[in-house]
């Protein structure tokens, strides 16, 4: 994971209005934003499903189920995204502490934030804590 704060432009661009169309209310607080959804009530925290979760606004590939864990916070965690070219980093200072936001690279939708050194046992000892109302899961076929 590399600490990236610049702003490059993202593929897909819409206006704010053409996101409310597309999104529900509570999509669009969390993908345009930066809302969170409650712990424990969003629909991938604790799926088992084999798959690949993509961008919810934009159907970008994101994650894959191989790298999800049960970390017990009430949101999908992840170890890795599928590429690191999927996701973009952004310093998040907004409730007091040091966090970093993860964003679509494809159309800089808020996904979450990743935090590092929580002690779970990873390969990469990160957790992306990714709201499910950011993504969409396609199972894995046969």
């Amino acid at each position: 994971m590399t600490d990236s704060t610049d702003h490059e432009q993202p593929g897909v661009q819409r206006s704010e209005a053409d996101w409310k169309q597309l999104l529900t209310p509570m999509e669009f607080h969390v993908l345009r934003e930066g809302g969170t959804e409650r712990p424990f009530t969003g629909e991938y925290w604790d799926t088992e499903t084999d798959g690949v979760y993509s961008c919810r606004a934009c159907g970008a590939e994101l994650f894959r189920s191989e790298t999800k864990f049960g970390s017990h916070c009430g949101w999908p965690s992840f170890y890795e995204p599928l590429a690191e070219d999927r996701v973009r980093y952004i310093e998040d200072t907004s409730l007091g502490m040091k966090r970093v936001e993860v964003r679509c690279a494809a159309c800089d939708s808020h996904l979450g934030h990743v935090f590092s050194g929580e002690g779970y046992q990873t390969p990469t000892d990160l957790r992306y804590c990714i709201n499910s109302v950011s993504m969409r899961l396609a199972p894995k076929q046969g």
